[in-house]
């Protein structure tokens, strides 16, 4: 295989051939770029859900959520309940920065699993046209959060800039 694209523009190693060779110089300085936007992405939706479902905001107590979890059948509730609002809290701003990044996304993946097979699946597949919301987006967040795991913290982490990882 040639190692020019369309319009012998020159190609990265590993990176297919442009149809549109003009657009090489932005791909360059952006490809590294994606990966830190999707932990950013991800890490502050569950931020955000962590201080919308006041997490953060202290309208939800450790205690008030470790019933909810009991009645949900998942014991030992107390323990559950700092699990989720550390993974919620504090894993997702480490996802954020990339610091301890498989850890903290194994973790939020993890809770994501549990959340999507004991609260939403039963309720069917598709969130928008189920009334309380289906697997789909659970499933999907969840899935991602798992292939950063995967991944590690990637360019532009703070787990590159100490210079290792979990």
């Amino acid at each position: 295989m040639s190692d020019t694209g369309v319009g012998g523009s020159r190609v990265p190693p590993g990176e297919p051939r442009l149809i549109l060779p003009f657009l090489a110089p932005f791909y360059n300085v952006v490809r590294d770029l994606s990966y830190p936007l999707m932990r950013l992405t991800l890490g502050g939706l569950v931020l955000y859900h962590a201080f919308t479902s006041g997490k953060l905001t202290g309208k939800v107590t450790i205690a008030s959520f470790a019933v909810t979890l009991a009645k949900r059948g998942l014991e030992p509730a107390v323990p559950f309940a700092y699990l989720v609002f550390f993974t919620e809290t504090v894993a997702a701003v480490c996802l954020i920065v990339g610091l301890f990044t498989r850890f903290c996304a194994a973790a939020i993946a993890i809770e994501l699993a549990v959340i999507t097979f004991t609260v939403y699946w039963p309720q069917g597949f598709h969130f928008a046209q189920t009334p309380g919301g289906g697997a789909e987006l659970p499933l999907l967040w969840g899935l991602m959060v798992f292939l950063i795991a995967l991944r590690g913290g990637g360019p532009y982490s703070l787990d590159r800039k100490i210079g290792w990882e979990l």
